[in-house]
């Protein structure tokens, strides 16, 4: 069994973790059917294993060195690659608003993305102020680590900055998604509060 495997086994058979990614961290694995006709651009299939309430999808890209990066695409056309595996993945996921931070990334800035983080981690602790315990329960559940948020950032960084040529997504019509990076700085009305 891969660590794939091992962790989306974890997550199957513990409710409350099932849960709490779900409804705290936007990873739920019984939205498969999220990611439907979608591939990358070299043809690669990808496994669906989760999705989000806004449409988006996270896949298994096939095994490379042992270890299965993942990949994910937005329902709003904005698709990558997010760490080298699931554990990674699921580290920056719990860890980090790493969606918001690839949007308000500058175009792929790191130093702008590490200031978002730091904007996104207050209002993410000002709307649930659990979320603290949240991460320790299922990082211990899963053995994942709780990692820093600069170095998430970096490792997200690493990851996104990888996406063209080997990990795009398109579709079944064959159209590209954009890369993960987006343009904005900042929100547009009001800034970061």
């Amino acid at each position: 069994m891969t660590s794939s495997d091992h962790l989306l086994g974890l997550i199957q058979t513990a409710p409350e973790v099932d849960l709490l990614l779900r409804s705290s961290f936007g990873f739920d694995i019984h939205r498969k059917h999220n990611g439907d006709g979608l591939r990358l651009a070299s043809g690669a299939p990808l496994e669906v294993i989760a999705g989000e309430s806004a449409g988006g999808a996270y896949f298994l890209c096939a095994e490379q060195n042992g270890r299965r990066p993942v990949v994910f695409a937005s329902s709003e056309g904005q698709g990558g690659l997010l760490a080298d595996d699931l554990a990674d993945a699921l580290e920056i996921i719990i860890g980090l608003e790493w969606r918001d931070c690839l949007t308000f990334s500058g175009g792929g800035d790191v130093e702008v993305m590490q200031t978002s983080a730091q904007h996104l981690e207050r209002s993410r602790d000002k709307h649930n102020p659990d979320i603290d315990k949240e991460v320790t329960q299922v990082a211990a559940a899963l053995s994942l680590r709780i990692v820093p948020v600069a170095d998430l950032i970096i490792r997200l960084h690493a990851a996104a900055s990888k996406t063209e040529p080997d990990y795009v997504v398109t579709d079944d019509d064959g159209q590209v998604f954009d890369p993960p990076f987006g343009e904005r700085v900042e929100p547009r009305h009001g800034g970061w509060r």
